[in-house]
């Protein structure tokens, strides 16, 4: 059975998030390779790829919540929000002040609306955006909620603004640095962007390409695969007996007064949770139905037997 995991990955500026995909696929020689959300060119940091099994948990690692250090330029907007467009207007920031500043970031933070870029991958009419936009054709994109959580102040050395952002899935730290600009009246762009943590996966722990391709040539790059659950510690956890786990691996629902689930708080529908065959390996995700007061396989990891 091929290997499955998660690698954490440090992205490099200059190189596409499918270029470090097609690095991790070419050498790992895994069937199943993807990621748990991109990173634009010009940015670095976290990335994950997953593999075999795991890409299959992709969709929740999706959801965690995640940390950017940005370095925002004020005093000129441009076509993309970020360091790589062209200039669509300039302003004056020399009067913005620290109070100013601290004023327009509290104003984007929280549940709020983001209109997202129109040089984004987001389809429309079938087609990513940002193909349109460089047909000179760009979509107006519907604002959507998204969540921020905080953004912190770092550093003020007019006219560059470093902050920290804590945020939740669907975020454009570009967008973030346009709006800011708007607010400040003088126009803002994303001059640098570092993913810090996705959930537990910290660029500090993350690996480097150069060391990946020698772990690939090494042949002892399965070493730094993490396990797959291992951004799911924020569902809870339990342990099913060898009649439960056969019912899992057959896809059949397990009844919520089981023993396994009476240290579980009273489910709401749609809780998920996640369950650990007898011997302690991860079996499957789980999901509460309120209807059939029952936890439902959602995703299994390990083939009926």
């Amino acid at each position: 059975m091929s290997a499955s995991g998660i690698l954490n990955v440090n992205k490099p500026t200059g190189v596409t998030s499918f270029r470090i995909v097609s690095l991790v696929r070419r050498g790992s020689g895994a069937a199943k390779v993807g990621h748990a959300g991109t990173l634009d060119p010009a940015a670095s940091g976290v990335l994950l790829v997953c593999l075999g099994q795991a890409v299959r948990v992709s969709e929740y690692l999706m959801e965690l919540p995640k940390v950017y250090r940005a370095i925002v330029h004020l005093g000129v907007a441009t076509d993309t929000y970020d360091s790589e467009g062209v200039p669509v207007s300039r302003g004056d920031p020399s009067g913005v002040n620290e109070g100013d500043l601290g004023a327009a970031l509290g104003t984007l933070v929280g549940d709020i609306e983001q209109t997202p870029p129109s040089f984004s991958a987001l389809k429309v009419g079938g087609r990513p955006a940002y193909r349109l936009a460089r047909e000179g054709r760009p979509a107006a994109l519907a604002p959507r909620p998204v969540r921020i959580s905080r953004i912190e102040l770092l550093a003020f050395p007019n006219p560059e603004v470093e902050i920290e952002v804590e945020c939740g899935k669907g975020t454009y730290i570009r967008s973030l640095a346009h709006d800011l600009g708007q607010r400040l009246g003088c126009g803002a762009y994303l001059r640098s962007l570092v993913r810090l943590r996705v959930g537990p996966f910290a660029v500090d722990e993350a690996v480097r390409p150069e060391r990946l391709e020698a772990a690939f040539a090494d042949g002892d790059w399965e070493g730094l695969l993490l396990p797959m659950d291992r951004g799911l510690e924020h569902l809870e956890a339990v342990a099913l007996a060898e009649a439960a786990e056969r019912d899992v691996n057959h896809g059949r629902p397990l009844a919520g007064g089981l023993p396994a689930f009476g240290h579980l708080a009273t489910p709401n529908g749609g809780q998920r949770c996640r369950a650990y065959g007898a011997d302690g390996s991860f079996l499957a995700v789980l999901r509460y139905d309120d209807r059939g007061q029952e936890w439902r396989p959602e995703k299994v990891f390990r083939s009926a037997s």
